[in-house]
């Protein structure tokens, strides 16, 4: 119905608020490493596939060197994750205080700007970048396209890359089914231990 998502955007928009104010300090510390010890832009802007396929600009702080998206295709046959999903251990276009960012989750905080403009939630399925949907083929993997992407979701708290592709879907699709309000208040206090 139209009250509980009314809910969840407020949620989304107190929350995003919030959050952002509490997070501010490490943004700047983020952002400073970033510009101190790698050449480029401090975000990287993903084009993402929101709700009703919707493109928008997903924003990250910036782990990779710049041109990291041309080299992948010489690093396609060390991809290590299933699906159409590219995924490598020990990735040499990323920079060290990218490894830093990503092992801590820090490079996901500016999505909290995407949640705070309602292009996603803190809580639903990660968005896919366009190139990944290209791989979709199946029309219940189209149905996470029913709601706003997320922050963080079921995947994230469950394991996250060692969930391979089709479990990850699956897991999108029970949250869909199941979801209320309640469920993500759950995943986002299961998020900080995860």
């Amino acid at each position: 119905g139209d009250l509980p998502l009314a809910a969840k955007r407020l949620f989304d928009f107190i929350g995003s608020i919030v959050l952002l104010g509490v997070v501010s300090p490490i943004f700047v510390v983020a952002a400073s490493l970033i510009q101190l010890t790698s050449a480029g832009p401090i975000f990287f802007v993903h084009e993402s596939l929101g709700l009703n396929k919707r493109l928008f600009k997903m924003y990250k702080f910036r782990t990779m060197i710049v041109g990291a998206e041309e080299k992948q295709a010489a690093l396609e046959k060390f991809n290590e994750a299933t699906g159409p999903v590219f995924k490598i251990k020990n990735d040499p276009r990323i920079t060290p205080i990218g490894a830093l960012l990503r092992q801590t989750s820090i490079d996901e905080l500016p999505q909290l700007i995407n949640v705070l403009s309602g292009e996603m939630s803190l809580v639903g399925p990660r968005p896919l970048p366009v190139r990944d949907y290209r791989g979709f083929n199946k029309d219940w993997q189209r149905r996470r396209f029913s709601v706003k992407p997320g922050i963080t979701c079921l995947w994230q708290i469950q394991g996250r890359s060692s969930v391979s592709f089709e479990e990850w879907m699956n897991l999108d699709m029970e949250y869909i089914d199941h979801w209320s309000f309640w469920q993500d208040l759950k995943i986002l206090l299961l998020t900080i231990p995860a």
